[in-house]
């Protein structure tokens, strides 16, 4: 029987059979293949559209402000089929930031550490839909976010439009703080995304091109040339360390006759670059620039940029100097975006540098909002204001003092929910807590140890002197994500069973434990194939042993396999070929 036969007579069957439940054919067709076809009656049973609809509906919607490195670590982590996740966000791309300085001088090309959201989340067995669009204001109240399309993508003319959300995890990052510096914006580059990072790469070229035409004096070849870098962080250090290299390994070459004309200029407004660093390698770095060539000034604060001259200050004696450029990059720190200035003011933390948040990552104020990454700090809780509370808790037999056992046996939870008293015990080298406990009392055995709430309170009243906020870093903001797809992995079990196992919360309840920050190491790169390590335990490295470490760390921290393979090619390319000097 013709297969069009067959479909045509069992498509009557259900026309003259409506009471008809269910009906499921299989039949085999050229190949070996199967065809089904399937259809619903009105009877009850089997879902409609409209049904399938409403079955979606009693998902939770969890929507994702940015695809930054909290943002695309939670997405990753996600594995919940019970939520709906729509991510908004003006690009649709991870980048991996640590690599933008390696971008600015082709040592890396910009493709090669970008991976299309919708490449990382397409096999993920949670629903995961894209907008490319800005979130330019949070209403909390109601739970709506309004967003603005990018005008390119609607033909329509409707730019403008609004989501709803339960739950709603914010990881817009942050933007370059110029701390109100006249001319800062108009004449100066920055280097927090891929395009900054294109256009400082085309810049120095431009800068080459045009010190190279015959028309030009010495001065003005000067001017042209010098290579200005405002601020002496991670980021900086490393920018002005891929430009020396890029200049005296390559540009040389081509250029044969402006070497003498370029200058590279640190300028940092501390005592020293690299303040975040072991001590070794702030020495390190500052000797190792100044054999190089780069001029290195510590103590200068930038007051003003015009597009000709940078005016700085020295903070020692207050002199007030100027120096012409050819290029400036700014790369002084991370300041606030202007919807998380509006959300703050919404929810009363107007008075804030970032968005605070408990230790769960959520949002002061506001049960359904997260925030992660560099727009959020967390709000870390004293132990002191929850110092009765521990008392009583460890108190068991109320009689009105503490033992030494009677602490131990909550010492654990303590810590981890009070992540100061750990690192207080080990910035002290105390080895337990007994030896905190007789700080108090220093000439009893550790057997007689007994404190009164007074004595308990007099033992731990340092401690929350080693409260600290984490580092604006892309190793933070990665494993608050993981941190908080694991959470909402586990969402269903947390309402279940909201009384967590954790004994001291304050005002934060949650079933979880309290976000932990693990600190796997720092780097940076000097140049000249020498990068400085600094990991875990203070163990210190400096050389090109480092830097072999920091090409296999960085490879393995890709995102996919494809960017591994063309970061690995583009290292590979430069050993062999050099960097690309064109304009593209």
């Amino acid at each position: 029987m013709p297969t069009q036969t067959f479909f045509s007579r069992v498509s009557r069957v259900f026309h003259d059979h409506p009471s008809v439940s269910r009906l499921l054919v299989l039949v085999t067709v050229s190949g070996g293949s199967l065809v089904a076809y399937a259809d619903a009656g009105p009877t009850n049973g089997v879902p409609s559209i409209a049904s399938t609809a409403n079955v979606d509906e009693k998902k939770k919607k969890v929507v994702v402000l940015g695809t930054g490195w909290a943002g695309t670590s939670f997405l990753k982590n996600i594995k919940d089929p019970s939520y709906e996740v729509q991510v908004i966000s003006p690009r649709n791309y991870f980048a991996f930031t640590p690599l933008l300085p390696s971008v600015t001088c082709g040592t890396v090309e910009a493709r090669s550490i970008v991976e299309p959201i919708r490449n990382l989340v397409r096999k993920k067995r949670v629903d995961i839909r894209f907008n490319e669009a800005e979130c330019y204001k949070i209403d909390a109240e109601n739970r709506k976010l309004y967003c603005r399309s990018n005008e390119n993508n609607n033909l329509n003319g409707k730019k403008e439009f609004v989501v709803d959300y339960d739950y709603l995890v914010i990881a817009v990052g942050a933007q370059v703080n110029t701390f109100n510096t006249p001319g800062v914006v108009e004449n100066c580059h920055f280097l927090k995304e891929v395009e900054d990072a294109q256009r400082i790469r085309r810049t120095v070229i431009d800068c080459f091109e045009r010190a190279s035409l015959p028309t030009l004096d010495e001065e003005d070849r000067k001017k042209i040339l010098h290579f200005a870098v405002v601020g002496g962080g991670p980021t900086g250090v490393e920018f002005a360390a891929e430009l020396h290299d890029f200049v005296n390994e390559d540009l040389v070459k081509l250029y044969p006759g402006l070497q003498e004309f370029v200058k590279i200029t640190l300028l940092e407004a501390g005592d020293h670059i690299l303040n975040m660093f072991d001590k070794r390698i702030t020495t390190f770095a500052e000797e190792k620039f100044r054999r190089d060539g780069i001029d290195v000034k510590t103590g200068s604060m930038v007051i003003k940029v015009t597009d000709k001259e940078i005016s700085t200050k020295e903070m020692k004696n207050g002199e007030i100097s100027s120096m012409p450029y050819g290029m400036t990059v700014w790369s002084t720190g991370i300041g606030t975006r202007p919807i998380i200035k509006d959300f703050m003011t919404q929810i009363g933390q107007a008075n804030r540098r970032a968005l605070a948040t408990d230790e769960w990552l959520r949002v002061e104020g506001c049960d359904n909002v997260y925030a992660l990454g560099d727009c959020a700090t967390i709000n870390q809780r004293k132990v002191m204001e929850d110092i009765s509370a521990i008392f009583s808790k460890a108190d068991k037999d109320n009689s009105g003092t503490l033992t030494v056992k009677e602490f131990q046996e909550v010492i654990d939870d303590i810590c981890e929910r009070y992540p100061q008293v750990e690192l207080y015990l080990k910035n002290k080298q105390m080895h337990n807590i007994v030896d905190l406990l007789k700080g108090s009392k220093e000439d009893v055995a550790k057997e007689s140890i007994e404190l009164d709430i007074e004595e308990f309170k007099s033992a731990l009243s340092q401690v929350d002197s080693q409260m600290k906020n984490l580092p604006a870093t892309a190793q933070v903001a990665a494993q608050q994500g993981a941190y908080l797809a694991h959470c909402f992995n586990r969402m269903e079990e947390c309402e279940k069973y909201p009384e967590g196992p954790l004994r001291f919360r304050g005002s934060g309840r949650h079933r979880f434990r309290p976000f932990r920050y693990k600190h796997l190491g720092q780097f940076a790169p000097l140049g000249g194939e020498q990068t400085a390590a600094q990991l875990p335990g203070d163990w210190v490295s400096i050389g090109h042993s480092s830097q072999w470490l920091w090409y296999s760390v960085y490879a393995s921290k890709q995102v996919s396999w494809r960017t591994r393979a063309l970061v690995v090619t583009d290292w590979t390319r430069r050993f062999i070929f050099g960097r690309d000097s064109s304009r593209i």
